[in-house]
């Protein structure tokens, strides 16, 4: 997807089809219908760090295509708020990890006018942060004001079940049979966040491959050991 002013290419994986859903359905739904019909002011998802919502995010962003902006604030927040130029223009933006600017007076008076350009021309803003607004660090009370009109919506850890579908429904987002026996052997054998579990999908893709080896339990534990 082209980016307005910021040369970030989204990653391959992060679109609503390879998202589990169960549990966040009403906020899948609410993204994919911001993204497909461009109605709606847009929403703030918050939750634990691992729960996807850098992919909802950029899922987003890869279904409305050209109209939108994915502004990522753990790579922008150390460049300025200049970053943010130019991208009123476009119809939807997704600002990611908003909290980790919160609090700075230059950030804040810039995300003020984005969002005052954006929503008064019949935009849309999708937010995320680690929070719900009413505990997030934004000092400029205005800005808070602003943010409070969108839906607010807490995106839901996967227990271990979820988690093993999870992985399942990415193995086969990426070509791979992911037995359910396989994914349960992983899940005792590393760390347990759906961000970890999913670098460890991407490293036995890669062995898988180069092995011409199917992800079974002895090949896996090899893989592991190694």
């Amino acid at each position: 997807m082209s980016q307005l002013v910021l040369p970030l290419q989204l990653a391959d994986h992060a679109v609503f089809a390879s998202f589990y859903e169960q549990g966040n359905e009403a906020l899948v739904a609410t993204l994919s219908a911001l993204a497909a019909q461009g109605e709606g002011h847009g929403c703030w998802l918050w939750g634990a760090a691992s729960t996807g919502k850098t992919h909802l995010l950029q899922a987003v962003c890869e279904s409305a295509g050209d109209r939108s902006a994915y502004v990522p604030l753990s790579m922008f927040a150390d460049a300025g708020p200049g970053i943010l130029d130019g991208l009123a223009s476009r119809h939807l933006v997704c600002l990611d990890d908003i909290g980790l600017v919160a609090g700075d007076a230059a950030w804040e008076t810039a995300l003020f006018d984005l969002c005052n350009q954006v929503l008064d021309s019949g935009g849309q803003l999708v937010v995320s942060a680690d929070t719900a607004p009413r505990e997030s660090a934004i000092g400029l009370a205005d800005l808070a004001s602003r943010l409070a009109l969108l839906p607010v919506f807490h995106v839901q850890a996967l227990d271990d079940e979820q988690r093993v579908a999870a992985l399942k429904l990415r193995a086969r987002h990426r070509g791979l049979e992911l037995p359910g026996e396989t994914a349960r052997y992983l899940l005792k054998r590393s760390r347990r966040d759906m961000a970890s579990l999913y670098t460890l999908l991407d490293r036995l893709d890669r062995e898988a491959l180069r092995a011409q080896r199917r992800l079974t339990i002895p090949f896996v534990r090899d893989v592991l050991q190694s």
